[in-house]
């Protein structure tokens, strides 16, 4: 699949979580999806991630945009539900305090970056996949999870197609 794209805009779809953690690894299944589509795609590029907080901003650095791709636990929704949003959308859990003094938040990482004079995205997209299985140990996602793969990465190859601004 080629995308038309109106900019040589520099993009970023990075699959979060831990492959070998059941449904955390969910992420990376999407990205891998996404990269089978999109592999002749020079402006945009994908990876997959164990990071969060700083080293997680620091690999987003210099890109205009980055859909994040992972599992979120909820509660809320049935599993392998799959939603969108801006990363600006979720609560920060960080806010004002850290819960550690090596670490923070990626909202905060990315605010302090940025005063710093970095080149932060314009943009940050989650796409995340509701699941519960993600503490057992297992290489292998759950039938409800295996089959939101394909939603996923629909989701996130229409995030490609909508410019920037």
């Amino acid at each position: 699949m080629r995308l038309v794209r109106s900019t040589d805009m520099k993009t970023l779809i990075i699959g979060l979580g831990n492959p070998i953690l059941g449904d955390d690894g969910v992420g990376w299944k999407v990205a891998e999806a996404v990269k089978a589509v999109i592999s002749d795609q020079s402006s945009v590029e994908v990876d997959c991630a164990s990071l969060g907080g700083l080293s997680l901003m620091e690999r987003m650095l210099g890109y205009q945009r980055v859909i994040l791709v992972d599992s979120m636990e909820t509660g809320q929704s049935p599993e392998g539900s799959v939603k969108v949003f801006p990363l600006a959308a979720l609560p920060n859990p960080m806010e004002g305090h850290s819960a550690s003094i090596h670490d923070t938040s990626l909202m905060n990482a990315l605010r302090a970056a940025q005063a710093i004079g970095e080149s932060i995205p314009k943009r940050v997209d989650v796409v995340a996949v509701e699941a519960k299985n993600v503490r057992d140990f297992s290489e292998e996602l759950s039938p409800a999870i295996s089959s939101a793969v394909p939603a996923a990465a629909q989701k996130v190859l229409k995030l490609l197609e909508e410019e920037l601004f």
